[in-house]
């Protein structure tokens, strides 16, 4: 069940695999993160891209965080280069880090609605469904990123959750 523990535990989590990533995405250079690998949005690059669109989508909907513009086959655009787009979700990820810092137990308590453009209407689910599917998916699309980065012959840092430093600045 998510809580404020859980949430603050995900956004240390999600800061440290970010980086994580980023910094293995590096060491391959830019034609190598550009090449279509057969996942499901395609190349290392969108992938990442997609990931930052859908956190930036969920983000506005909690705290102060602007919504990106277009709906998910727009989700792997990023209007900008790579170190551009290393800084904006580095950016976000102290954002997400922030608010997690910052909920109380009752902020958990009843339901978001949104309009979702993937479905089409108007939604509405519980805050704590909520918060696990934010994590859940940049999990999900991270493991990709992991599967396509280790097939270019990168290998990431650790991912496993135990093995997240303890200290924020390193996470």
């Amino acid at each position: 069940m998510a809580t404020p523990d859980y949430a603050l535990t995900m956004a240390r989590y999600n800061r440290w695999q970010n980086g994580n990533l980023l910094r293995a995405a590096d060491r391959i250079g830019a034609d190598q993160r550009a090449r279509d690998r057969g996942a499901f949005f395609g190349s290392i690059e969108k992938t990442f891209h997609h990931v930052y669109w859908a956190d930036r989508i969920w983000m506005s909907r909690f705290a102060d965080v602007p919504a990106p513009a277009g709906g998910i086959a727009q989700s792997v655009d990023f209007d900008g280069g790579w170190d551009d787009f290393r800084q904006a979700r580095t950016d976000l990820d102290d954002k997400m880090l922030d608010w997690a810092s910052g909920l109380g137990s009752d902020w958990f308590d009843g339901d978001l609605s949104w309009f979702s453009g993937a479905m089409g209407r108007e939604m509405s689910k519980p805050r704590r469904l909520v918060v696990m599917h934010i994590f859940n998916h940049q999990t999900h699309h991270r493991g990709q990123i992991h599967a396509m980065l280790t097939a270019a012959g990168e290998r990431p840092g650790d991912t496993d959750l135990p093995f997240m430093p303890e200290d924020d600045e390193t996470a």
